[in-house]
């Protein structure tokens, strides 16, 4: 399969003229989901013309104002529009005590179903999200509030089909076919079973998308984010601010760039979550840093679209 992501805000602790707080959107195959929500998170969803009434499920990192205050509004947003299926709200602890005092305090009306889900071990890696052909996972980072990354993972594909195989096999060309390419065992013509495995190809990986922010370097995050497809990391500061980077738990684009190298097998890395302090010129010093390191970053710029595609 693959995916599209849109990254709605790139700001981190207070929203710029051009920066929205961090928040990026991933569209797939039907599915919307937001990592993240801070402030501005409407606006860029406006002007990207894309379907906020259908987002799926909202994935946080951790309840620090800049993350989490764009929620609010589009839950009452969600509620001017027709919607049947339930909203997920899946972060760490705390998370449902926001949603549920939010929702009080405001007196929303709310005419769907809204599912919070706090993450019960936070420190632990695990699966905090089911689809049909993927998962999403959390794991532990380590910011001043408990705070967690993401990954989806999609489920390895079918090995190519040969065409020669299925015949040499006796199934007749037509729908027999596309059953043995979705992986079913089906009858001959002699009405004998065929395995799929004889006549596709090593299975094929899915499609690898993570999110990293707020957080000091871990040697841990690396092993969690291998073989990302898009990579997208905070970089909040130049090396020259390491020590402040180190005192408020938040990483370097160095730091970003390091974990990516670490990981292995990232095809891009995008940084993320840029100090205020940055003007957009002064941002191209944290790629420079961090392209020393990892040669395949880039930065992420409100309304960007990235999209992200199977090799084979």
């Amino acid at each position: 399969m693959s995916f599209e992501t849109f990254v709605l805000g790139t700001g981190g602790m207070m929203p710029l003229p051009n920066r929205f707080l961090t928040s990026v959107l991933l569209r797939r195959e039907g599915y919307l989901f937001l990592f993240d929500c801070g402030e501005g998170t409407q606006i860029s969803l406006r002007n990207l013309n894309l379907k906020w009434k259908k987002i799926s499920a909202i994935f946080v990192s951790h309840t620090h104002a800049d993350h989490i205050t764009g929620i609010p509004g589009l839950l009452m947003l969600s509620a001017q529009v027709d919607r049947d299926e339930p909203l997920y709200i899946i972060g760490p602890p705390k998370i449902k005590e926001y949603i549920e005092t939010s929702r009080r305090v405001l007196d929303m009306y709310i005419n769907y179903e809204i599912i919070v889900k706090e993450i019960e071990n936070p420190s632990v890696p695990g699966e905090v999200f089911r689809g049909d052909d993927f998962s999403v996972f959390s794991f532990p980072l380590n910011h001043s509030k408990v705070c967690v990354g993401y990954k989806l993972v999609e489920d390895p594909r079918p090995g190519v089909f040969d065409p020669a195989a299925a015949e040499a096999a006796g199934v007749p060309r037509g729908p027999l076919w596309a059953r043995l390419q979705q992986g079913e065992t089906v009858m001959n013509g002699n009405g004998e079973p065929v395995d799929p495995q004889t006549v596709l190809g090593p299975p094929r990986r899915g499609c690898r998308f993570s999110f990293v922010t707020d957080t000091a370097y871990l040697p841990t995050i690396a092993p969690e984010v291998t073989g990302s497809d898009l990579f997208i990391c905070e970089g909040m500061f130049t090396a020259d601010l390491a020590d402040s980077a180190a005192e408020k738990k938040h990483l370097t684009s160095a730091q970003a760039a390091r974990i990516a190298a670490e990981a292995g097998g990232i095809e891009r890395m995008g940084l993320i979550h840029y100090s205020p302090r940055y003007t957009h010129r002064d941002l191209q010093q944290l790629l420079t840093e961090a392209r020393e390191l990892f040669p395949q970053t880039f930065l992420t710029k409100d309304g960007m679209a990235i999209p992200v595609k199977n090799k084979d």
